[in-house]
């Protein structure tokens, strides 16, 4: 089989890390995943133990010394990668606020060793920043040159600022080297291999009613939020990396479907026969009122769009974490 290139993907081991690397595969590509499983599972990655072309290190990209150490900064070793992936960071509220510190480093120190290993090898980079860039917006939809209402010092900043940092980082080297180097901004996504114990509403809401507890609500559920089946995302990923002149770019990948909080947790339990009640507590200081992205960009220049029905998705959702259950039912 002729391969396409060399793909390196950080937080390989993620939930949509180790989608990437299923992606880039199916489309001809090697691939070379890293994870130091912080939060990350081997188990997203078992069904390729014996697939020749792709190969996994386990390493915090975090630290400069131990990517030298797995020989990642040795282009006759390792050859030469044609895109670099930075998707290795905590994501959900639950991760970041357990690990504050490693989500600082790894959008720090983590995207400079991976930028390096771009530029040496002269590599296409794309960084895995987040709506959360946008903080608690004043503007709606969110388009690419919102720059976005972020508490600097609030609980939320230990993640919301290291992307913002890292995407200044990013076009840092893009203006100073002519590194290719893209920012692509992820608003909500969901699908199978998220966490059941993950923090963020879709994986909260499926596990509670499949136990039988109450639907956790925050705040009186008037907050908006939009929800992108990780496969749909993916594809955007796919697109956006692979597509010619877009260097310094960047562009929102999501769902522009827009749902109340409270109407969303509705929509599971009528999609799951459940009989839970919903049960309301206080808003999380500086949770965003709404999000909603702005994706024209994408549908205009890599032609995307997300394709999966909400229904559609959240049946493969459910299906997934009833497995999860099934399988280790003391989660």
């Amino acid at each position: 089989m002729d391969k396409k290139g060399k793909v390196l993907i950080t937080g390989a081991a993620g939930f949509i890390g180790s989608h990437l690397v299923d992606k880039y595969l199916s489309e001809g590509f090697e691939v070379v995943g890293i994870d130091n499983f912080l939060t990350g599972s081997a188990h997203n990655l078992s069904h390729l133990d014996s697939n020749p072309y792709f190969q996994f290190i386990e390493a915090d990209v975090s630290s400069r010394p131990e990517m030298e150490k797995k020989g990642l900064f040795d282009i006759p070793s390792m050859e030469k990668f044609d895109i670099v992936l930075h998707f290795a960071c905590p994501a959900s509220p639950v991760d970041y606020f357990k690990f504050p510190l490693e989500t600082m480093k790894v959008d720090s120190y983590g995207t400079f060793n991976t930028l390096d290993l771009a530029h040496k090898m002269n590599a296409t980079y794309i960084i895995a920043s987040t709506s959360e860039i946008y903080g608690d917006p004043k503007v709606h939809p969110q388009t690419e040159s919102y720059w976005g209402n972020v508490n600097p010092n609030g609980p939320r900043s230990v993640y919301d600022e290291a992307k913002r940092f890292s995407e200044a980082a990013v076009m840092s080297y893009h203006r100073e080297f002519g590194l290719d180097s893209r920012i692509v901004r992820i608003f909500n996504t969901y699908g199978p291999r998220m966490k059941i114990n993950d923090g963020r509403v879709v994986p909260n809401f499926i596990y509670q009613v499949l136990k039988g507890e109450d639907i956790t609500v925050y705040g009186d559920g008037s907050q908006s939020r939009s929800f992108c089946y990780v496969d749909d995302l993916v594809e955007g990923i796919f697109r956006f990396s692979t597509y010619m002149g877009l260097d310094g770019e960047v562009m929102n990948l999501g769902n522009p479907e827009e749902y109340k909080i409270i109407d969303f947790a509705k929509i599971i339990l009528q999609k799951m026969n459940g009989s839970s009640k919903i049960s309301f507590k206080p808003l999380p200081v500086d949770d965003p009122r709404q999000r909603k992205p702005d994706v024209s960009k994408a549908n205009k220049i890599i032609k995307w769009e997300a394709k999966t029905s909400l229904d559609q998705g959240l049946g493969k959702t459910i299906d997934f974490f009833k497995n999860v259950i099934m399988e280790s039912p003391e989660k």
